[in-house]
């Protein structure tokens, strides 16, 4: 069995691997780059309107034999999750290859395409995948296993070929609200004495040994709902089910109203039946608002599903005491005017890079201009330093290849056995 990264060897995101056998080859994650080569952030924009062979010689879509252009089509592609680093480039690939995910992986990429413009996952191309269901590809034996990240319905992949045994982690953490799920991966794969680990290594070089974990985020978003002294505006990826579920259960334990925007409430309404989280129904604690980005598109069907909940704008600024509101910085013109409520407090979960963004800047502005205050709290999404090396040290692979990293010479400083390759560059596995 043979391990060539095409790309993620020595950056996060764009994650693109293929593993094959003397008849098969798979690959893992179709990922878009988040940056350029030079660590500048890469806008996804630009693959609109160019061809397949100007995004390869631009280095945006990775040169993998058949995948993208003309050639001898892999076998299949396995989609670990939905973001766009991993998922962002699965439109561009061979219409005739399979695409293996999980029904979670699909329903959160059908949640992009309405409403953030990203990709559908085709429904021709899906195969779905149930974790500890083993399938076969050709002659290997793919084991999918759920893992917590923050996108729901993310998995890793254990690969069985040619008497070898390959861990794909995909994106993977231990401190989100599914612990069990870590624990239950290295008691499936420890006793296995796996020959490799294909690790991501996000927080090497972060300084992110150790961060809060999601009930820790519960904690400190409760307190701050409680000390805010007007609305809450709360600002996060409705796809990352786990903080949909925070604040959520903030609001219950605070006493307010959980107003989602109509892309929170289509998650909700997705995976009501797979999570630990209610249909977003008044019944329930939870009011649906139609913002006017909502409203300016053409989407009947949503807005009936969730009109007997709806609440208008008016209302929740007439009582905001009583509200914490799914916000989007596009709201603060097209919603509010560009004059937000007195005394406004705005929580931001997300990865605090994206604050130097001109958007993310000028809402801070607005925010002061009432009074109010801006809070950025989070949890990664990623499995921090001092996590990786106890999930390492479970499973204990013979070899650790590093994947999703910047740095990844951050594992040799914690294991002995690990492989670091370069991007492109084949690895016969044993």
């Amino acid at each position: 069995m043979q391990l060539t990264i095409y790309r993620g060897t020595k950056e996060i995101g764009g994650s693109c691997v293929e593993v094959s056998t003397a008849s098969t080859r798979i690959i893992l994650d179709a990922g878009l780059p988040l940056v350029k080569p030079d660590r500048e952030p890469f806008d996804p924009n630009v693959i609109q309107g160019k061809t397949n062979e100007e995004l390869l010689a631009e280095r945006v879509i990775p040169n993998v034999p058949g995948l993208f252009t003309d050639g001898k089509s892999p076998d299949a592609i396995l989609l670990s999750h939905s973001h766009l680093d991993h998922a962002g480039l699965l439109h561009l690939t061979k219409q005739q290859i399979p695409i293996y995910a999980t029904s979670g992986t699909s329903k959160m990429m059908l949640a992009g395409a309405v409403f953030s413009r990203q990709k559908e996952l085709e429904r021709t191309r899906h195969q779905e995948v149930k974790a500890k269901q083993s399938f076969t590809v050709g002659d290997m034996v793919i084991t999918p296993f759920a893992v917590d990240h923050s996108s729901f319905g993310s998995v890793a992949y254990l690969i069985e070929a040619e008497g070898k045994t390959l861990l794909y982690s995909g994106d993977i953490r231990k401190h989100g609200r599914k612990p069990g799920m870590a624990r239950d991966l290295v008691a499936e794969i420890g006793p296995r004495n796996i020959d490799v680990l294909l690790m991501e290594g996000t927080h090497f070089g972060s300084g992110s040994s150790k961060g809060l974990t999601e009930f820790e985020l519960e904690e400190e978003i409760v307190g701050h709902i409680k000390s805010a002294p007007g609305i809450v505006l709360a600002c996060f990826s409705p796809v990352d089910v786990d903080r949909l579920v925070t604040y959520y259960r903030a609001c219950q334990r605070t006493g307010r109203i959980f107003v989602a925007d109509a892309y929170a409430a289509f998650v909700m309404h997705l995976v009501a039946s797979e999570a630990s989280i209610p249909r977003p129904t008044s019944e329930a604690g939870v009011r649906v608002y139609f913002n006017q980005a909502f409203e300016n598109r053409s989407l009947s069907k949503i807005r009936e599903q969730f009109e007997p909940d709806r609440i208008q704008l008016s209302q929740v600024l007439a009582e905001p005491t009583k509200y914490l509101m799914v916000f989007r910085p596009s709201m603060t013109e097209l919603d509010f005017g560009n004059v937000l409520p007195a005394n406004s407090r705005c929580l931001y979960s997300y990865w605090e890079g994206y604050l130097e963004k001109p958007d993310w800047v000028q809402l801070q502005e607005n925010l002061s201009q009432v009074g109010g205050d801006f809070i950025p709290r989070h949890a990664s999404g990623h499995i921090y330093v001092k996590d990786i090396v106890e999930l390492v040290r479970g499973i204990n692979p013979k070899q650790i290849v590093p994947i999703h990293t910047f740095e990844p010479t951050g594992f040799q400083q914690h294991f002995a056995n690990v492989q670091l390759l370069d991007d492109g560059e084949p690895y016969r596995i044993g």
